[in-house]
């Protein structure tokens, strides 16, 4: 059951990230959130999971600088 919440949560961050950078590649929108979900996948607290990873994949995102 959990997996399938993680898909997705997966799905709608980098949806929202490639809403919000269409500038940038689709795959590594999808990489970066995959990168932030593999990092952050054991926190106890997963109310806080979308908002953790979309942060550290935006950081992982190449900036417009």
């Amino acid at each position: 059951m959990a997996d399938s919440e993680d898909a997705l949560t997966i799905r709608a961050v980098a949806e929202r990230l490639m809403k919000s950078y269409p500038q940038v590649d689709a795959g590594l929108v999808h990489s970066s959130v995959q990168t932030a979900y593999e990092e952050l996948r054991y926190a106890r607290v997963r109310a806080y999971l979308p908002v953790l990873m979309e942060r550290r994949a935006q950081d992982l995102l190449p900036s417009d600088e």
